[in-house]
């Protein structure tokens, strides 16, 4: 299960993001989000644990918990809905042909 991590310290990094989890289960991958420019953390990550009953007492567990200062947001992720590409083509009804 994928679960969001918000609220995050903006020092934490993402090996102390996976200790953080670790006690509430296997943990097989923790990342924190970092901006592509500044390489600064946005405050947000994301845990994936295989095991979904692991997952979500992990989630009951640390959500609104405190770390390094912050009160943990932690839920499971949302899948991001897919956007529309922009192919600069304009849209046409099937019925001018």
């Amino acid at each position: 299960m994928k679960i969001f991590v918000a609220n995050l310290n903006f020092n934490l990094q993402d090996d102390t993001l996976k200790e953080i989890f670790e006690p509430h289960g296997n943990v097989e991958s923790a990342r924190v989000v970092t901006d592509r420019h500044s390489g600064r953390s946005k405050g947000f990550g994301f845990v994936d644990m295989p095991d979904g009953d692991e997952a979500a007492r992990a989630i009951e567990a640390l959500n609104n918990t405190e770390v390094e200062g912050r009160n943990l947001v932690v839920k499971e992720s949302e899948e991001k809905p897919q956007r529309p590409r922009f192919t600069n083509r304009r849209p046409y009804d099937d019925d001018r042909y």
